[in-house]
Formats: C-alpha cells, sequence, structure tokens
C-alpha cells in the first residue's frame, strides 16, 4: 500500500499531473502500474482519511493545546515509530514546520500504514503527503521537501 501512496504521490507531485478525480481511471492506471486491487483500495482509502483529517476530526482532540505541550506516545506508536522518527518529528515542531494539528495527522496516517514498523524515509514521505494535502501548509511542504530531497550538508560543528 505504501508503495502505492508513493506512486500517486511522486507523480502527482514531481510529474505536476492533474489530479485525477474519477476513482475508475485511477484505479485503472494503478492496475497498468502493476499494483494489486485490494492495495490500491486501501491506498485510496488511506488518502480519503488524510483527507477527511482536515475537517473536523481532528480539531476537538487538539483543542488548547499549545506548542509547550508534550505528546506522549501510545505503546502501539512506538513500536511503530523508533526513537529516531520520534526525535524527528519533536525536530520538525521546534523548527515550526508541524503544528499541534498536522503532527497528530502524520501520526494518525502512519498508523493506519500496514509496516509494523516505519523508517525515518518512509516517515518523511508521510510528512510530506500530509503536508502537501493541507491548505495553507504550502512553506511548511517546500521545507519538508528540502528536507527529503537535498543530500546532508555534513555534520553541524
Amino acid at each position: 500500500m505504501f508503495d502505492i501512496l508513493l506512486y500517486l504521490f511522486e507523480n502527482i507531485v514531481n510529474d505536476s499531473a492533474e489530479l485525477w478525480v474519477d476513482e475508475g481511471e485511477l484505479t485503472k492506471e494503478l492496475k497498468k502500474a502493476g499494483f494489486h486491487e485490494d492495495d490500491i483500495y486501501k491506498a485510496l482509502m488511506w488518502l480519503e482519511d488524510l483527507a477527511d483529517l482536515q475537517s473536523n476530526d481532528i480539531a476537538p482532540f487538539i483543542i488548547g493545546q499549545t506548542a509547550l505541550s508534550t505528546r506522549i506516545y501510545t505503546v502501539a506508536e512506538t513500536m511503530k515509530l523508533d526513537t529516531e522518527c520520534r526525535g524527528f518529528l519533536l525536530f520538525l515542531e521546534q523548527i515550526n514546520l508541524l503544528d499541534v494539528a498536522t503532527r497528530e495527522m502524520v501520526i494518525d496516517r502512519v498508523m493506519e500504514l500496514e509496516e509494523s514498523q516505519i523508517g525515518l524515509d518512509d516517515l518523511k514521505w508521510v510528512v510530506l503527503m500530509v503536508l502537501f494535502n493541507v491548505p495553507g501548509k504550502e512553506a511548511a511542504f517546500e521545507q519538508m521537501e528540502n528536507l527529503v530531497f537535498e543530500e546532508p550538508a555534513g555534520l553541524i560543528h
């Protein structure tokens, strides 16, 4: 499923392709690309759930949260997101790339992936997908793109 999400994201964002409107046409295109129908359905549901998070689904849970809040991860979340991933999410909050709502959207979407554990590189792609789909986060998306696509400059002394 994650491969399908990456395929869609890379083709939509990097190729500046028009967004697919017809789910049937999109499914046919993904089948033609070699993806299994069950995985296509799961990936499309994942994207639909991401779109739903922008509505009122997440807002009631973060009212009153501030940048000074501490995020406590559940056991399931710590199993899926190792220390490096959780540290990276904290880093993104500290540099104001993620706010409380987008952080929670990222965690929600990670938890819906089928993988038992997600690596840092895959987490970066999920962050990109979330920021791409949230209106008003264009600057954060561009900043995150730099973190994903640019080679590290070396150690900071």
